[in-house]
């Protein structure tokens, strides 16, 4: 028998990206994201019972630069995630399949993630008084 010279499974090197594959795997990556942050999420909850100490620290830590830069990224997993969840639940009752129904869809998840996350953003600094 001889010996195939051929990948055994598809991989990145076959086949080049594609609107649907690229969005995938950025669900994927999101939602990852998203566990990650409702640990740090937990973390600043629960620092509130452990005093005003403990509480300053975990609100400094989300305060500080780094801290706004990690909860920006957080506000567009959140807003990914959730528009190409309602993608998904679009396609689970067929609707949506064609090519430029997808390519569309596709499209307005990023456009929807995009305008959320800034209009999220500029509510909250104008709701904190401009800090």
């Amino acid at each position: 028998m001889a010996s195939r010279n051929r990948p055994l499974s598809p991989h990145l090197q076959v086949y080049k990206p594609q609107i649907t594959s690229t969005l995938s795997i950025l669900h994927r990556i999101s939602g990852v994201a998203l566990a990650f942050g409702a640990l740090l999420l937990a973390n600043w909850v629960i620092s509130a019972t452990y005093g005003a100490d403990a509480f300053a620290t975990a609100q400094g830590l989300l305060g500080s630069w780094f801290g706004r830069l990690v909860m920006f990224g957080m506000t567009l997993a959140l807003f990914y995630h959730l528009g190409n969840g309602i993608r998904h639940l679009a396609w689970d009752m067929g609707k949506g399949f064609s090519l430029p129904q997808v390519r569309a869809s596709g499209l307005f998840v990023l456009v929807f993630t995009g305008a959320m996350t800034i209009i999220t953003w500029i509510a909250a600094y104008s709701a904190a008084g401009g800090n």
